[in-house]
């Protein structure tokens, strides 16, 4: 059973319904008795970084996740906001971050640019992958998911790199530690990209 975390502030009913699409069925829960049951998690999200890491302090689950992620290595999909509460903290807020992926989130920077882009990025990119993961297999080439976003992940550790996309300057948009994944991009708004992605999250991960 794939146990989609609903803590007030993701899109939860679009990833499970992409999910059923696969021929998976999940469940939305905030209870932590049945994230003590699943056998995957996914960690959807939209909004703030400090807001979401309120709403997830306040949702009893983080005991339960904590255990089941980091002790039990069960697989976890964050996508969006989801995937950057992975992070030990974020420019956009004051909270710390789950710690689970060493890296913080950064804004999109273009101070520097004689174009600046508008932010947030917005609408479909290309993504390219660092290396070869299950996440990824099978998935249309060339790549392209649907983004929203002003913000994105700054690795410490390059390993945690697992594909990167591009605007104005390339950007980390998947991140990978063990039995960790996140993404930046929405799978569930990407259409046959994002359904095999969670395809392969379900059945390859």
């Amino acid at each position: 059973m794939i146990a989609v975390i609903d803590y007030g502030i993701g899109n939860v009913k679009s990833v499970a319904n992409m999910l059923r699409k696969t021929g998976h069925d999940s469940q939305i829960t905030s209870d932590p008795l049945v994230v003590e049951q699943a056998d995957k998690i996914i960690l959807p999200g939209v909004g703030a970084f400090d807001a979401g890491m309120e709403q997830l302090n306040q949702s009893g689950l983080l005991d339960a996740l904590n255990r089941r992620v980091l002790k039990e290595n069960t697989p976890i999909l964050g996508v969006c906001l989801g995937a950057q509460l992975f992070a030990n903290s974020s420019e956009e807020g004051v909270k710390a971050g789950l710690g689970w992926i060493d890296s913080n989130v950064v804004k999109f920077d273009f101070s520097e640019s004689d174009k600046p882009l508008k932010i947030p990025h917005m609408g479909w990119n290309y993504v390219n992958l660092d290396k070869k993961h299950p996440l990824f297999e099978g998935v249309p080439e060339p790549m392209r998911f649907y983004f929203v976003h002003s913000y994105h992940y700054a690795c410490n550790d390059k390993s945690n790199i697992l594909a990167t996309s591009h605007y104005g300057y390339s950007f980390t948009c998947a991140v990978v530690r063990n039995n960790i994944m996140g993404v930046q991009f929405h799978p569930e708004k990407s259409h046959k990209h994002g359904m095999q992605m969670l395809r392969n999250f379900a059945e390859r991960c």
